[in-house]
């Protein structure tokens, strides 16, 4: 417990994480504005709520390999508060609105999922680790959806054009979710290279567990690409021979996008995301109207490729399963919430009878499992669509975790999956991070949001779009068409 072997490794809203230097486990503590004070029981129960939930319900659906729970652990408190004060000064001046917490001395301990996922310490040979917040891969299916919009646009795509305006980013991202969700290589590349263009925070990069690429906020320079190829070039040395110039970057970016493509599209991770099968399925269109490379296929008069579908045993066509329990859409799912809430304000001790905060146990899983969208009037059902919805939502903004390190000469005893590259071969690990239960009380937040997303979406962008058609067809009125014989 020694503060100096410890290093600031990132931060989120809600929590702050630091890495060991030489073992591959982080520890994860809980932040809270200043005035906000909980008790070492409500911190404690918090954290061992998180480890639960993984367990007995993400570990399920998505498989063992890829979800890793951690333990609750307890620190000592000097400990705590003398490392707080040595990472103060790496902290993004943006998140230190909220402090550590350093008074109930509890943490999760987890893996580094930095680095590969067999070895207790660091390797020494070097690990290159790519993070990815896909975010909602699928169009909602939902009757209750009120705007036609929602049916054709997804909902990254949409929200968009509303963070740019707000300043939260500088440009609009050509990355749709739809496009890497859709397994085919084409989409899933145009995607990957669309993130590594535009990474805001759904791309980061980590070579031997530092960040070597990833943007903060709207204030962030401009990717660099023969900054991150040179930090590549070990890796993935070009099949050319070029050791340097825009040739030798687009090489290397090449290399690194195909080889996550193939890692996204392996696994054979048994998972009960398979029993969610049976539900509504993928209605609709498989792609965004908004997504620029169906955009550029529409204008070259080519045909949107079909969705090629992803392999069952792979983590994204998991988590899209998930992502899928949102059978009702927020417009469909918010009156159900109000349902529950005036049951609790006429049964506020039912709070716990209902699970709402916990224990997520087997039989809180179990209900998940029901598909059912015949809707019977009950608190029961208005619960369980609930439940599902929050799940949906932690799938939508969980993290995918890869893991690549080239393997040594003589590999043959190395149990790991390993993926060929045009040079070499990588042993990988693939994790998946971020899983905390979305709180029930959000659900409003949510419900206004996903408003304010839309409305804006349809005054701004597709109100400019119909100006532009309505013009073009009022200056072709007096066209005339003619044809001659040949």
């Amino acid at each position: 417990m020694d503060e100096n072997e410890w290093r600031y490794h990132g931060e989120g809203n809600k929590s702050l994480v630091v890495a060991h230097a030489q073992r591959c486990v982080v520890l994860r503590f809980l932040k809270f504005p200043p005035n906000r004070k909980k008790t070492s029981e409500e911190i404690f129960q918090h954290l061992q709520n998180i480890v639960d939930f993984g367990k007995n319900v993400m570990k399920e659906f998505l498989g063992e390999n890829y979800v890793h729970c951690g333990e609750v652990v307890q620190l000592p408190l000097d400990f705590v508060k003398q490392l707080c004060l040595k990472i103060q000064c790496e902290r993004p001046e943006s998140r230190c609105d909220k402090d550590l917490d350093t008074l109930s001395g509890y943490a999760l301990c987890l893996p580094n999922l930095a680095r590969l996922q067999t070895y207790q310490f660091a390797e020494r040979r070097p690990i290159l680790c790519v993070e990815i917040k896909p975010k909602c891969g699928f169009i909602p299916f939902s009757s209750d959806v009120t705007h036609d919009m929602k049916h054709r646009v997804c909902r990254y795509c949409m929200h968009q054009h509303l963070k740019v305006a707000t300043g939260k980013w500088k440009q609009i991202s050509k990355y749709c979710p739809l496009d890497l969700y859709s397994g085919n290589k084409q989409r899933m590349y145009f995607a990957l290279k669309s993130l590594l263009q535009e990474a805001q925070n759904n791309l980061k990069i980590f070579k031997n567990g530092e960040l070597i690429y990833g943007c903060k906020d709207a204030r962030s320079p401009m990717a660099d690409w023969s900054e991150l190829a040179h930090h590549l070039k070990p890796f993935f040395f070009p099949s050319n021979g070029l050791a340097s110039g825009p040739h030798c970057t687009r090489a290397v970016i090449r290399e690194l996008v195909r080889v996550i493509t193939r890692v996204l599209l392996s696994g054979s991770d048994k998972g009960r995301a398979g029993a969610l099968r049976s539900g509504p399925g993928l209605r609709g269109p498989p792609v965004c109207e908004a997504s620029p490379f169906s955009r550029s296929l529409r204008c070259q008069g080519k045909n949107t490729p079909e969705r090629s579908g992803l392999p069952k045993g792979c983590l994204l066509y998991k988590t899209l399963q998930v992502q899928m329990l949102d059978l009702l859409d927020i417009e469909g799912l918010y009156p159900l919430y109000r349902r529950v809430e005036r049951y609790l304000e006429e049964f506020p001790e039912e709070r716990k009878t209902l699970q709402i905060d916990g224990p997520y146990d087997e039989a809180f899983y179990q209900r998940l499992l029901d598909l059912s969208t015949e809707d019977d009037g009950t608190v029961a059902f208005a619960l369980t669509k609930v439940q599902q919805y929050r799940v949906a939502m932690t799938a939508k903004d969980c993290s995918i975790m890869i893991a690549l390190s080239p393997c040594l000469q003589d590999a043959s005893s190395d149990q790991r999956p390993v993926v060929p590259s045009s040079r070499s071969r990588f042993a990988f690990s693939v994790s998946v991070l971020d899983l905390d239960l979305k709180p029930y009380e959000s659900i409003p937040h949510q419900y206004k949001l996903d408003g304010k997303i839309v409305n804006y979406y349809l005054k701004t962008v597709h109100a400019k779009d119909a100006t532009v058609m309505s013009t073009r067809f009022k200056e072709s009125e007096d066209c005339t068409l003619v044809l001659h014989k040949v």
